[in-house]
């Protein structure tokens, strides 16, 4: 996250995109009002970076709800398959280094760290998958238990015959229709 600026231009663009989809998906974040939501984004210029970041790779984030905790706002991506430029990446960077040969350009942890987002969860994988039908013809690696990882594998979901499944492969693997889908808090 070295250029996190936008410019104003960039700044006006990002926003009306979010806007436009924050209207035209009410369900997915009830009880929220956009201005709220645009005042957070305009205060913290980082997130909107990283909210640009994910609609550049094709992720359509999306508010999908607020941390009773602590007041912030959740943002999934919500495209309606693994986002387009974040496929074809194994795991995490062990698992991009183990490669001896036909070594994807970048990992999904690597490439998740740079944007300043998150892998989602299994669990929040399924929260995203109750808004809508996600990952049809995709699939989307999910943050990996250490005990999994240590092992050598690595989890990722998709959704088939209207149910979700969570698998499990070698982290350094890697396929054209294997994304990964984030989350940033703001």
């Amino acid at each position: 996250m070295s250029n996190v600026a936008l410019s104003k231009s960039q700044r006006e663009e990002i926003l009306s995109t979010l806007k436009a989809r924050f209207e035209k998906n009410m369900n997915r974040h009830k009880g929220l009002e956009w201005a709220q939501v645009q005042a957070k984004l305009e205060a913290n210029t980082g997130k909107l970076w990283s909210l640009n970041e994910m609609e550049r790779t094709g992720g359509e984030p999306n508010v999908v709800g607020q941390d009773k905790k602590t007041g912030e706002y959740i943002f999934y991506d919500c495209s309606a398959e693994s986002p387009k430029e974040r496929r074809s990446l194994c795991y995490d960077r062990d698992a991009l280094d183990s490669r001896k040969e036909n070594k994807p350009k970048d990992s999904a942890l690597d490439m998740a760290s740079a944007m300043g987002i998150e892998l989602l969860t299994e669990e929040q994988y399924r929260e995203l998958q109750k808004l809508g039908e996600f990952d049809n013809k995709t699939s989307s690696w999910v943050k990996t238990p250490s005990e999994i990882r240590k092992l050598g594998g690595a989890l990722f979901c998709d959704r088939r015959y209207d149910t979700v499944f969570v698998y499990h492969n070698g982290a350094e693997s890697y396929y054209a229709a294997r994304g990964f889908r984030g989350l940033l808090k703001l």
